[in-house]
């Protein structure tokens, strides 16, 4: 267990000169501002260091803008880029003065659903397992004017370079779809996903394995142990930190958008849950795969609330490119120990007590994990305590079934302002123990609809193709 003297002594043995201070923002994004090691005392964790919250995405307004990140000593690491030795260290934001937590800090939100389930006496913790798709391109380029916009993206994998001039070209040109385990030479990235994983492992991630993913164009996935809610969320920020800066070292950019290629797979973030109590499992039972009678209703609460979760699962316009049926999107909302286009799966891969858990499949990497994995705690709690009854599994081949019974099986949201209509309406079972607030979530849907007509107000290229001759 880190203490805020054993991470003094731990900057000092590796001869830390500056501390980084790291938060996360309303979106998932980290932010942070850097001190002398000197300026790193032992209240300062008590405490905290203040810092102007005003331009915060999300955050408070510039009248009252003072506000304190006290650092967590369990997320101390050296930052393996920064060119002088530097310890960053991961907080929680509070108020001034009181020292109250900030109630859209979304890492507070994440501490108040963890003390909310003790609350319950359901279970005293929550373990959350996410596998976090992404691609590694070559080359990105992105305008956008008020009278034009492209995008394009580059890989030396990407198959539509199969006849382009490299002098040499050399073939090997991962076809679309086809991306799922090939080895070298057409799975290029091997030695960097295994640079990014040895990182991960030195920053305390336990990293689980990695492999090139279905796509095209360099998508992959790197997948590290399940750990409580909040250290889940915790490791998922430096997760996306080490691969997003270990490509950029060796010339490339990695994109964890859920949908940046036309015509394959997108990217998604497969978050497997649990529920423990004194150190045993919950989920582990004798109905259908398994599963206990908890761990179903906890399955009912999702598929209840699945399309408000997708406001803050599946957060961005382009989300819901990839949750579109036929590249093995999780879009039916179903559960199922066979069938992966539902949206709850049951991993079959064992059958120990301990390794019983669902697998809740809408979720992308966009997706903020402290407000994600939180969402999706208070959705499967409330199953629990109003024994929401998930009804009978999907094990068909969804894309089999007659018209008929195929519009039988709901879906998640099919837009974001889909998703947000439907958290409009349904988000009583987040504001629960105060884990989320009317504030974050009125902030949320605002902020959001106007990303979404940011999207919808501007012409698109595709029109011109569809319509410049009418």
């Amino acid at each position: 267990m880190s203490t805020p003297k054993s991470v003094i002594e731990m900057a000092k043995k590796n001869g830390a000169r500056m501390v980084d201070i790291k938060f996360v923002d309303t979106f998932g994004a980290w932010q942070h501002f850097s001190c002398p090691i000197n300026e790193l005392t032992e209240e300062v964790f008590e405490e905290g260091l203040g810092f102007d919250g005003s331009s915060i995405r999300g955050w408070k307004s510039i009248e009252a803008s003072d506000m304190l990140a006290i650092p967590d000593p369990r997320t101390a690491f050296i930052d393996p880029y920064c060119a002088v030795p530097t310890l960053s260290l991961t907080c929680t934001i509070a108020e001034p003065g009181t020292r109250e937590p900030y109630t859209r800090d979304p890492r507070g939100i994440a501490q108040r659903a963890e003390k909310y389930l003790v609350s319950t006496g359901i279970a005293d913790q929550a373990f959350f397992g996410p596998e976090a798709e992404f691609f590694i391109f070559d080359n990105v380029q992105y305008e956008s004017r008020s009278n034009g916009t492209f995008y394009s993206v580059e890989s030396v994998e990407g198959i539509w370079n199969s006849g382009r001039d490299e002098m040499p070209n050399l073939g090997n040109k991962i076809r679309h779809k086809e991306g799922y385990f090939p080895v070298a030479p057409s799975d290029t990235l091997q030695d960097l996903r295994t640079e990014m994983c040895l990182t991960m492992m030195k920053l305390g991630i336990a990293i689980e394995r990695q492999h090139h993913e279905v796509a095209t164009a360099g998508q992959a996935e790197i997948d590290y142990r399940f750990d409580t809610l909040l250290r889940a969320a915790d490791a998922m920020m430096v997760y996306k930190y080490v691969v997003k800066n270990t490509a950029r070292m060796h010339g490339k950019t990695a994109c964890f958008m859920p949908k940046p290629l036309f015509g394959d797979n997108g990217s998604g973030m497969h978050t497997h849950q649990s529920l423990w109590k004194k150190g045993k499992p919950l989920f582990a039972g004798n109905e259908y795969g398994g599963l206990s009678q908890m761990a179903l209703y906890y399955v009912g609460g999702l598929l209840k609330h699945a399309r408000a979760l997708c406001a803050l699962c599946n957060p961005t316009t382009n989300s819901y490119k990839r949750l579109v049926p036929g590249y093995e999107a999780p879009v039916n909302l179903a559960y199922s120990a066979r069938n992966r286009s539902a949206a709850v799966r049951i991993p079959m891969y064992s059958d120990s007590p301990k390794a019983k858990r669902i697998e809740y499949r809408p979720p992308d990497p966009a997706a903020n994990p402290y407000l994600a994995f939180a969402a999706l705690l208070m959705a499967g709690l409330d199953g629990i305590q109003n024994k929401i009854d998930p009804g009978e599994p999907l094990d068909k081949n969804i894309y089999e079934l007659p018209p008929e019974e195929l519009r039988k099986v709901p879906n998640v949201a099919g837009s974001l302002s889909e998703a947000l209509d439907a958290l409009e309406k349904d988000h009583a079972f987040l504001l629960k123990g105060d884990v989320f607030t009317k504030d974050f979530i009125n902030m949320w849907i605002t902020a959001k609809r106007k990303e979404h007509d940011a999207i919808r107000l501007r012409p698109h290229p595709y029109e011109f193709f569809l319509y410049y001759d009418v």
